[in-house]
């Protein structure tokens, strides 16, 4: 599209409206772009777009400010809360010369993988509308699948990029902690929180972030297959995966040249999958007040296992605070030392495909994986992975499933080397073919004609 549009072949308004027309569409079903910014996109589109972004359609997440529309964030009783100023990843993306079309749907403050909520309904999956198009960047990465935004912009604590992006089929990149800081996203946060993008291919992510990174990045480790060290982590009792995407995970395991099983020495998955519990606790916590104790009471009674490192979280003061930071950054160095023996760690982005939509307390849902109900809350622990070191993550579409669902995969780089990760997902889809596919019923996404 920005060839075309460099080119002359198109213009700005044309590129526009032909996005606009897919939206009034496919939206009202899909329920992706929930704030219009319609009439803004156009009067800017009439002036010279110059940039990086010069003149292209792109979308943002509810949760992050745009001036003058609603930050909802799902929240009825933000449901007017107008933003002032645009955060700086909108001012960066809107400098760029992108055209903002709208705002894409979130679950409730951001927190769920699913992406329902009371002031805007529910996002349906283009693949299956029975099913969740994961969370909490659910609107966007739907919105990007069907076509509807070539590029978006999104949030992640916990796998909000990378969930949704591999239950839609699309890329996601969730950079490293501190390279795009999450000023002017509500809910607040700013441990382990990021802000990144999604996009239909592994060039337009680093498109995506070249754009709103605030620093400089290293060059990748390689430009080839052959010559990246890729880990895979050790399959877990405790932690079933969908066999086809277990398949996946091992089959391109195979096809890299300098691939092996490993973990870094002295880490242990739970105990990992337990810090991160409570460091998410204490973070998306934090402003609960009074509510705060039952909260815990909810918890307390729930049938979860990691309840008491959840509380531990949510209880947390300055002091264990401190600990449990003190705590992550022995984390952070174990990972770290992987990192020098390998370039790349490959995981599944989660346990499994879209799921059906559902509802209830949080703590007492169960998914389906392999025909056996677990933990809801299982999802997190390899999104968690790389959201409790602050690693840079990068979703990559793998196939479909038997049933047609996409398949995605997860390849995480060392600290601040996102440009590893991104050239590993770019190489696996230019050399292997692991490709973004339109959901059948969206068809010509990626055409401009």
């Amino acid at each position: 599209m920005l060839r075309a549009l460099q080119m002359r072949q198109i213009s700005p308004s044309e590129l526009v409206e032909l996005h606009l027309e897919r939206i009034a569409r496919f939206n009202p079903d899909l329920n992706a772009i929930v704030t219009d910014n319609g009439e803004d996109a156009r009067a800017r589109a009439r002036e010279e777009r110059s940039g990086a972004l010069g003149g292209l359609p792109v979308t943002i997440k509810d949760s992050i400010d745009l001036a003058g529309l609603p930050t909802t964030s799902g929240d009825p009783a933000r449901r007017n809360a107008i933003a002032e100023a645009d955060s700086p990843l909108a001012a960066r993306v809107r400098a760029a010369g992108a055209l903002v079309l709208g705002k894409t749907n979130v679950p409730l403050l951001t927190g769920d993988w699913q992406t329902n909520n009371a002031v805007f309904g529910r996002t349906l999956n283009p693949w299956d509308r029975t099913r969740t198009p994961g969370g909490s960047t659910g609107g966007g990465a739907a919105a990007v699948a069907a076509g509807l935004s070539p590029l978006e912009f999104g949030s992640d604590i916990g796998g909000s990029i990378r969930v949704p992006a591999a239950f839609c089929g699309i890329f996601g990149h969730k950079p490293s902690e501190g390279l795009v800081p999450p000023i002017g996203h509500f809910p607040t946060a700013t441990v382990m929180a990021v802000l990144g993008p999604l996009a239909r291919s592994a060039a337009d992510l680093q498109l995506g972030l070249d754009v709103i990174k605030e620093r400089q990045l290293p060059p990748a480790r390689a430009k080839s297959l052959r010559e990246l060290r890729v880990a895979v982590l050790p399959w877990l009792n405790w932690l079933p995966v969908d066999v086809e995407i277990q398949a996946a995970v091992e089959e391109l395991a195979r096809c890299l040249p300098r691939c092996r099983t490993a973990q870094p020495a002295g880490y242990v998955a739970w105990a990992q999958e337990e810090l991160f519990a409570s460091m998410l606790a204490a973070v998306t916590f934090g402003e609960v007040g009074e509510a705060r104790e039952g909260i815990a009471g909810s918890i307390s009674k729930a049938p979860e296992p990691l309840g008491p490192a959840i509380l531990r979280g949510l209880r947390a003061g300055p002091a264990e605070f401190d600990q449990l930071l003190a705590e992550r950054e022995q984390a952070r160095a174990r990972w770290q030392a992987f990192f020098q023996d390998f370039d790349v760690l490959l995981t599944p982005v989660t346990l499994v495909n879209a799921f059906p939509h559902q509802d209830g307390p949080f703590l007492r849902r169960t998914i389906e994986v392999n025909g056996e109900p677990q933990p809801y809350k299982r999802l997190e622990v390899y999104p968690g992975l790389a959201a409790l070191t602050g690693l840079p993550a990068t979703a990559i579409p793998a196939g479909l499933s038997e049933d047609g669902l996409p398949i995605g995969i997860q390849a995480v780089g060392p600290l601040f080397e996102d440009l590893t990760p991104l050239t590993f997902a770019a190489l696996v889809e230019e050399e292997l073919g692991y490709t973004f596919q339109p959901p059948p019923t969206y068809s010509g996404v990626t055409s401009i004609a």
